[in-house]
């Protein structure tokens, strides 16, 4: 059924969707969620005329793999009209928030996969899009599948996470419920029970779950991980998982051309400057994906994006035209390790100027030849990035930050090493501390 023709209101929420714009400073934010991070070219191409059309042309890449257009005007009707018809929408209006599940940017193409995850996927979202229960869930309930593969976003939390294992030639899913696939699993089930077990584990905290709890972490907190594991194994075989856990990998792999398991083709991965594109970029590695490879594009949650399938013989080209689109493809660039939210210029709780700080803060570690990864929170709620960079800086007022650095024993941004920094003095402590021998 076409989402238009639904009644159901759409749930009440802070959060923005396909089908509910949500203002900020800047105007209304639209948020496209993309099935496993993937679009086809034509489909890159009616989001960059949206935002040309009927926004201020801004085009976000979110640290969940999805898109945002922002600064949307009075024409909001137009511009979800045209989003619906070129196929991004869901199946059922009131389906729009559950489509909250994340894969790897190179499912079905990653090396060391040891399944395809796609076809679970396509399965788990038609599930949630059609069971009218399920779109009880919070917009911020969100699910993680795991294939094995080397490029694979493994420190974002998630309410429940499946993780492909091999034991004996057989490949199995490990899972566990709010946490990592980095974390010891709950349990273990067989490869073709993923999707049973997925479906038991929403059914259990809907029917356990209080309004108020809204997340996994909130059922979790009242009952028992062991309740709910012997309510789960009633329906679904269920073993425990022994000397095994997933291994985070590094987030390089997406940028610049990689192999792919598909003999003699290369994906190739381009950073937006600090996830945001523009129309002319967006249409231009569209026809990239039209010329090169095979018509669609993959975002990836460290806000960049995927031109799968190109030929290994193209892939410099292919380089060479993103790089003149303003992508970068170069990991070695400082700019390509920088995350911002978007500040003060658009979000009103934002306390300084993130982007344009962290553009000065990259010049400044570029010139002195470092490449590090570093997330600039304009407010404490972290909206870009949902998991602990190895350096934050959070703002305390225009032009002056926080710094932490990542401490796993300790929680939220890590452990405060300096207080009310500007971005030059930022700069200046970082690059002592990446000459340091103790941190060499």
């Amino acid at each position: 059924m076409n989402p238009r023709q639904q009644s159901n209101p759409l749930r009440p929420s802070a959060c923005p969707g396909l089908l509910r714009i949500v203002q900020a400073l800047d105007g209304g934010i639209c948020r496209i969620k993309l099935n496993g991070g993937s679009l086809r070219a034509q489909q890159a191409v009616a989001v960059a005329d949206a935002a040309e059309r009927y926004a201020g042309g801004v085009i976000e890449a979110t640290n969940r793999a999805n898109l945002q257009i922002r600064g949307i005007g009075s024409q909001q009707s137009a511009l979800i009209e045209s989003l619906l018809v070129a196929g991004l929408g869901p199946t059922h209006a009131a389906g729009d928030d559950v489509r909250n599940l994340m894969l790897s940017p190179t499912a079905g193409i990653d090396r060391q996969m040891l399944f395809d995850t796609r076809p679970l996927a396509e399965q788990i979202l038609a599930t949630v899009q059609q069971h009218e229960r399920f779109h009880d869930l919070s917009a911020k309930f969100a699910v993680q599948l795991d294939g094995g593969e080397s490029l694979a976003m493994l420190e974002h939390p998630h309410d429940v996470w499946l993780s492909a294992y091999e034991r004996e030639g057989v490949t199995r899913l490990a899972f566990g419920l709010a946490g990592c696939p980095t974390d010891t699993p709950t349990g273990s089930v067989a490869l073709d029970d993923g999707h049973r077990l997925l479906v038991a584990v929403l059914e259990l905290f809907l029917e356990l779950a209080s309004p108020e709890q809204t997340r996994m972490r909130h059922l979790l907190a009242e009952h028992s991980i062991e309740t709910v594991l012997a309510r789960l194994a009633e329906g679904v075989a269920i073993q425990a998982v022994t000397h095994w856990r997933r291994t985070l990998q590094s987030s390089v792999l997406h940028i610049g051309a990689h192999g792919q398991i598909q003999a003699d083709v290369d994906y190739v991965g381009a950073v937006p400057p600090l996830g945001r594109l523009n129309p002319v970029m967006l249409r231009g590695a569209a026809r990239l994906a039209d010329e090169f490879g095979d018509g669609s594009l993959r975002f990836t949650p460290w806000q960049s994006l995927l031109l799968p399938n190109v030929r290994h013989e193209h892939a410099a080209e292919v380089i060479r035209r993103l790089e003149q689109l303003g992508l970068m493809c170069d990991p070695e660039q400082s700019l390509t390790r920088m995350i911002a939210c978007t500040g003060s210029n658009g979000c009103g709780k934002g306390l300084a100027d993130t982007k344009g700080d962290a553009l000065h803060l990259a010049a400044l570690l570029q010139r002195h030849g470092h490449s590090l990864n570093v997330h600039v929170s304009g407010c404490s709620r972290s909206c870009a990035a949902a998991h602990t960079a190895p350096v934050t800086l959070l703002a305390v007022g225009p032009g002056r930050y926080d710094l932490y650095f990542r401490d796993a024993a300790q929680p939220g941004f890590g452990a405060l090493h300096a207080c009310n920094l500007t971005i030059e003095a930022v700069g200046a402590l970082l690059d002592a501390r990446s000459r340091s021998p103790i941190d060499a």
